[in-house]
């Protein structure tokens, strides 16, 4: 299986796919948030990328560029982005934001909620492929 850099063109197109195939099956995402993210660091392009995370209609909406209205924006670094959104790492992103590398304003109350959601059999799944996907 080919494998591609987190977040490059080849990367998300990808996950698009891998995320396509899924839609419609699993559980719904019981916490609405709507979040804009700078990944900082990029190791290729401008290094930033604008990105958001919706999960206002109950599944996860996972995308670049940024939407509008949000209830936060959250800059990351890309190694701790790809932690958390690749590998399901919600230590590492605990610690990045004790250690302020993970920069938070508007509504961290719902981003809080949405760590403490059910696991859902079918996003570990989805989860599961897009890590295979990822160098």
């Amino acid at each position: 299986m080919a494998t591609y850099l987190f977040l490059s063109d080849e990367w998300l197109d990808e996950a698009r796919s891998i995320r396509a195939e899924y839609e419609g099956h699993g559980g719904s995402i019981e916490h609405s948030v709507r979040m804009n993210l700078i990944v900082e660091e990029v190791p290729f392009g401008e290094g930033w990328i604008h990105a958001h995370a919706d999960t206002s209609t109950g599944d996860l909406v996972l995308d670049v560029g940024h939407i509008d209205p949000v209830d936060l924006k959250v800059t990351i670094g890309y190694e701790i982005a790809r932690a958390l959104l690749v590998e399901g790492n919600p230590q590492a992103g605990l610690q990045a934001f004790m250690q302020g590398k993970i920069k938070v304003e508007g509504d961290i109350a719902k981003l809080m909620a949405l760590q403490s959601a059910s696991p859902d059999p079918t996003a570990a799944e989805i989860a599961s492929r897009i890590q295979a996907i990822t160098e």
